[in-house]
């Protein structure tokens, strides 16, 4: 087989590979994509976009469920297979124009296969292939990580890659795990039917922090069973499986296993790399340059399991690609605002740094009393920002409310602006929205910090004098 030279070599063909391919290739290097099967990237095919389609579903339900409230009188009547036919057609919609945009790729770029070190700077393609570059980037992303115990019922598990492949709605589903993905599958398969159950053995929903894991345990425990601080044993049963904890045992068709991602190196003989690892097994990397220790070696995406975010992974494949390119003469970047966000129903999400309670305030706001909530039915959820106690400057926000994904937005941008409490109540604020809500802790942190409004200054026009307008 041949041997391939070149610049810049890209391991994986999803959001961080596609994305250091290009920047590599823009900054003039010759470059080489190795990748299995190229046939999208996880968002497209087994992430964000299908979950999001089955939680819009789910949403529809709800909706016909709650005209009621509102003296519409209907019953939603749901048919599984079409719902997961749609699911699966508009996801493999969005599948195919990542595909096509490969296609657009210079010939020669694609190396169909699975690569693995022989040495730094040389790999080995299990087509037979070698490839020697200067620089590489690994890109390979992660898989599900299913526990051994799953083993003995494996015909009734599914994962994030096998959910939108069923054909027809379970009759029950138990959920292992309740990271983001899980909580959000599982409601949406709640509300399209299904009997559901969750288990996790940690204290707290999707890694929040206390405050908004309790409200959004008792917003979703409305509709079904979250089981903390429980690890359960599966055992064939048969209809299924059984699940058996401390103080329970349950039947149920099908199990979607959703407790972790961890990165997918196995397969690349790391050792050969010359690349210290952790004890996972990850190399060591600078988040702002996203090289391995000091080799032309640099790693971007789910595979570092750094931040595992689409946004995040196309932001670190550019900078890796950049900077394999360019290698040795690196070039750092600034992160952006840490932003996390998980579609449950209410959103719930982390920005920014949570900080510890010493030089910082914190103000809340509950929404079970915000005025367009209430109108739309959808009034219960907790927001909490946290803010500098000395200057009121916005440090990071953790919610869980309705519009959930787009405030969370609203205070990233501020944070990453370095806004204050202050600097924000004086941005307009429309009535009747849901950001209004905001106010009410901005104003508690303005209080604690001792701020004052711009329209306080001596400098400023004050309320209500010639030509300015009363703040109300």
């Amino acid at each position: 087989m041949a041997t391939y030279n070149t610049d810049v070599v890209v391991i994986g063909a999803g959001t961080a590979g596609l994305a250091a391919e290009r920047h590599a290739r823009e900054e003039g290097a010759t470059t080489l994509l190795i990748d299995p099967d190229f046939a999208g990237t996880t968002c497209a095919t087994t992430g964000c976009m299908p979950s999001k389609l089955l939680i819009a579903a789910a949403d529809a339900a709800h909706g016909a469920r709650q005209a009621e409230d509102f003296g519409i009188t209907t019953e939603p009547k749901i048919d599984g297979r079409v719902a997961l036919r749609r699911v699966r057609r508009l996801r493999d919609g969005f599948a195919r124009s990542v595909r096509e945009s490969m296609a657009d790729l210079p010939e020669g770029t694609c190396l169909r296969g699975r690569a693995r070190f022989e040495a730094p700077g040389l790999l080995k393609v299990d087509t037979g292939h070698r490839i020697e570059a200067r620089a590489v980037v690994i890109a390979t992303g992660a898989f599900p990580a299913v526990p051994d115990s799953y083993e003995v019922v494996k015909d009734c598990v599914l994962t994030n890659e096998t959910v939108f492949e069923l054909g027809e709605l379970p009759e029950s589903l138990g959920v292992i795990g309740a990271g983001p993905l899980g909580l959000e599958l599982a409601q949406a398969m709640s509300r399209l039917g299904v009997r559901v159950e969750m288990f996790d053995a940690g204290d707290r929903l999707a890694g929040l922090p206390k405050e908004i894991s309790d409200t959004l345990l008792r917003i979703l425990t409305e509709a079904f069973p979250i089981h903390l601080k429980c690890k359960p044993e599966p055992s064939p049963a048969s209809d299924g499986v059984r699940l058996t904890w401390d103080d329970g045992e349950k039947e149920f068709s099908k199990l979607l296993v959703a407790a972790g991602r961890p990165p997918a190196l196995s397969g690349l003989n790391l050792c050969k790399a010359g690349l210290e690892l952790d004890r996972h097994g990850t190399p060591y990397f600078d988040a702002g340059t996203m090289q391995c220790g000091d080799a032309p070696i640099f790693i971007a995406g789910d595979a570092n399991h750094d931040r595992p975010l689409l946004h995040e992974a196309s932001d670190e494949g550019a900078v890796a690609g950049y900077n394999a390119a360019a290698w040795p003469d690196l070039r750092g970047t600034v992160r952006k605002v840490p932003l996390r966000i998980a579609f449950t129903r209410p959103e719930a999400a982390v920005v920014g740094t949570i900080p510890d309670a010493e030089g910082h305030v914190c103000g809340e706001v509950d929404f079970t009393d915000q005025g367009r909530a209430k109108v739309e039915g959808r009034a219960r959820g907790l927001v909490r920002l946290h803010a500098r106690a000395e200057d009121g400057r916005l440090v990071g926000a953790a919610l869980c409310a309705p519009g959930g994904e787009h405030l969370a937005h609203m205070l990233a941008w501020a944070i990453q602006c370095e806004m204050t409490a202050s600097d924000m109540l004086n941005l307009p604020f429309y009535h009747p929205v849901l950001e209004e809500g905001l106010q009410t802790a901005l104003r508690s942190i303005c209080r604690q910090a001792n701020l004052t409004r711009p329209w306080q200054r001596d400098d400023a026009q004050r309320p209500g004098s010639d030509g300015g307008a009363p703040i109300v």
